[in-house]
């Protein structure tokens, strides 16, 4: 490791040969001294193999490792701080005499300082400083390069190939790791995220506070002074939050993501979004605090998600011009929205006869925008539920039979023509309507009525019983679901920490297929980002949203939508083999290292020959790493790479030094 030279990874062991001119000699001896002489010899041998070989019988998941590839040993590569840490332990079940990885965090408190590395295979030295929130596909020089109309240029926007960078992202000086789950939902390290911008321009809003060397979330918003809590509750008023029916949810322009924070101890998984704009680290702090996040803009593409995907949406002030562009915006929203979902929008022009003289607004141009959404949202077919305060309802139909008839009255927008409503990457918005699945009678659900949660985990998604996911069947569903608790079960004893309440809150899974792996994962405190790439051969991220979990579409020839330092653990699955000649693999893995957090764990599984040179890149990446067998033994092609990245940093600068002292 670490720029030694070791031998090739599962080398097969042999047995020693007897010497032949020895061999030979002996044959010239009478004939029965001869076989005497063979026998002992054979008998040597025999022996000697078993004592060369260890003579066990049984083994523990790594066990095996020692004895076919060299193992990581932890004084090879050492990261180096200024602080002290703590000893570094074991934290597998396997045999002690294999040294194990150690996937515990260990700056949780007093972390910081600049880092030395030992010399790898190949270098991919730190970035420099002012790379440590880069995100590629969102990078604000180049964004400037983009039309301003409609904010594209807030849009993804990716570097050429020649301008990826082969250098690691660093963390910013005395990095700590995020506080755990639930706490992490009100206080953030100020270290991690070092922007006071917001705590001044959203102060009388009461987003965020500065408190010393952390942050604190006291969960309000613009249209929530009194807290995400009680906003929710007075939602919860008008529809039913609490029977199961409502379950996965899209804020769009979600600031800091109180809503959704608030949302998870109700069993609503929230998707919030948000561009990377004035409002400096909105979503960085969303996803700090644990909550479910990706920068997004609504402008001129799709959102990266399937059609029917979410059972509620919400605009809370966000500033979303909804009523122009010949409604463009919510006939995106009614192709993510669920038969039967509800979109709900407080803020301007809701309620605008009381609050005009505060948004600085005329009376007759907040009135004008108010009918421009009600004439949309009528041409959708949707029904406005109900008015209240600063509350508008609205839902969608449960399908298409009222809202056909009505196309022979009012033609727009008119109907998609015949397309894949799930197809969402780098897909042009239009300004038609996307039909809903065919049904029988008025009262069915377009697409197949969702069970509740939790029931809806484990059920047969209706995109899998109708038969439109192509090569998946009910039967292969539930034969799956039986997969993946094996393999996760395997991973908790290979990773024990994977089975420690908080040890891990933001997991990304690069290759969700049916979203198997979350799905095993639903108990503890966690949620899953379940990433469908758009090079797979079968779309199945509906599959995924039907199953009540979240999601989107990637390709991992570019950056992910993220900040650095997102995820606590990544979890890829066949990936590599997904693209191989398509793209490099020490780019996407980089890209792995960006958004991953200092001290944060991989699983990695894919062929052997594969994750050789996967490791060798790990080496190089300061990662530390390990190969062990299938879960089914070693006979099995399919390994897998057990990673942890090292803490490092980038070196204090006079204003941390400065900073460091005034808390």
């Amino acid at each position: 490791m670490g720029g030694t030279q070791s031998p090739p990874y599962y080398t097969p062991l042999s047995k020693p040969t007897p010497n032949a001119t020895t061999a030979t000699s002996y044959l010239k001896k009478p004939k029965l001294y001869s076989l005497a002489i063979i026998t002992i010899l054979c008998s040597l041998s025999y022996l000697f193999g078993v004592w060369q070989h260890g003579g066990a019988t049984t083994s523990s998941p790594t066990s095996n490792l020692g004895a076919t590839i060299p193992c990581f040993s932890t004084s090879q590569n050492n990261t180096i701080t200024n602080t002290n840490t703590q000893p570094h332990s074991s934290s597998s079940s396997s045999s002690s005499n294999v040294p194990q990885l150690d996937f515990a965090s260990h700056h949780s408190a007093d972390a910081g300082g600049a880092t030395t590395l030992s010399p790898a295979v190949k270098s991919y030295p730190p970035c420099d400083i002012k790379y440590s929130e880069y995100t590629p596909c969102e990078d604000q020089e180049r964004s400037l390069k983009f039309d301003r109309d409609r904010l594209i240029y807030r849009e993804r926007h990716c570097p050429e190939k020649n301008e990826l960078l082969k250098c690691r992202v660093p963390a910013p000086y005395g990095y700590k790791n995020p506080f755990q789950w639930p706490l992490s939902r009100d206080l953030a390290w100020y270290a991690n995220v070092p922007h006071k911008e917001l705590t001044v321009e959203k102060a009388v809003q009461n987003w965020i506070r500065f408190e010393g060397d952390r942050f604190r979330f006291p969960g309000g918003g613009t249209m929530f002074p009194n807290g995400a809590d009680a906003y929710i509750d007075d939602i919860g008023k008008l529809i039913n939050l609490k029977d199961g029916s409502i379950r996965t949810a899209i804020d769009t322009g979600c600031g800091v993501a109180s809503w959704g924070a608030y949302l998870l101890s109700r069993n609503i998984l929230a998707m919030s979004f948000a561009p990377r704009d004035t409002h400096e680290a909105q979503v960085q702090f969303a996803l700090e605090r644990g909550v479910p996040a990706l920068i997004g803009v609504i402008a001129s593409k799709e959102l990266p998600y399937p059609s029917r995907a979410f059972d509620m949406a919400h605009c809370s002030r966000c500033l979303i011009p909804w009523g122009q562009y010949d409604g463009t915006y919510l006939i995106e929203v009614d192709r993510v929205l669920r038969p039967g979902g509800y979109w709900i929008l407080s803020g301007p022009p809701i309620h605008w006869k009381k609050h005009w003289k505060g948004w600085e607004r005329t009376m007759g141009d907040l009135n004008a925008e108010q009918m421009q959404i009600e004439n949309v949202t009528r041409s959708l077919c949707w029904k406005k539920l109900i008015e209240k305060d600063d509350i508008s309802i609205w839902q969608k139909p449960a399908n298409h039979l009222k809202c056909k008839k009505f196309r022979t009255v009012v033609r727009n927008p008119p109907f998609c023509p015949a397309q894949n409503p799930d197809q969402a990457w780098y897909t042009n918005l239009e300004t038609c309507l996307t039909p809903l699945p065919e049904v029988s009678n008025k009262e069915e659900v377009a697409g197949g009525q969702l069970e509740k949660w939790p029931e809806r985990l484990t059920a047969t998604p209706p995109r899998i019983s109708t038969g439109t996911v192509n090569g998946v069947t009910a039967e292969s569903f539930q034969q799956d679901m039986q997969l993946w608790k094996k393999r996760v079960s395997y991973y908790k004893k290979v990773n024990n920490q994977l089975g420690q309440a908080g040890r891990y809150r933001n997991i990304l899974d690069m290759n969700a297929f049916l979203g198997g792996f979350a799905a095993n994962l639903i108990d503890d405190p966690l949620w899953v980002m379940n990433v469908v790439p758009v090079e797979a051969k079968v779309n199945t991220l509906g599959v995924i949203y039907e199953r009540g979990l979240v999601g989107t579409y990637q390709s991992w020839c570019e950056a992910m939508s993220t900040y650095p330092r997102t995820y606590d653990l990544i979890h890829a699955d066949s990936v590599f083999t997904l693209y191989k000649d398509r793209c490099e693999m020490e780019d996407i893995m980089l890209e792995m290292d960006r958004i991953l957090r200092p001290e944060g764990s991989l699983i990695i599984r894919d062929d052997v020959d594969i994750l050789v040179k996967v490791k060798r890149i790990a080496d190089a990446l300061n990662w530390e790493s390990q190969i062990v067998d299938h879960e089914d033994g070693p006979l099995e092609r399919e390994k897998l790479l057990f990673a942890v990245k090292l803490y490092w940093t980038a070196p204090a600068s006079s204003s941390d030094d400065q900073q460091s002292k005034a808390t």
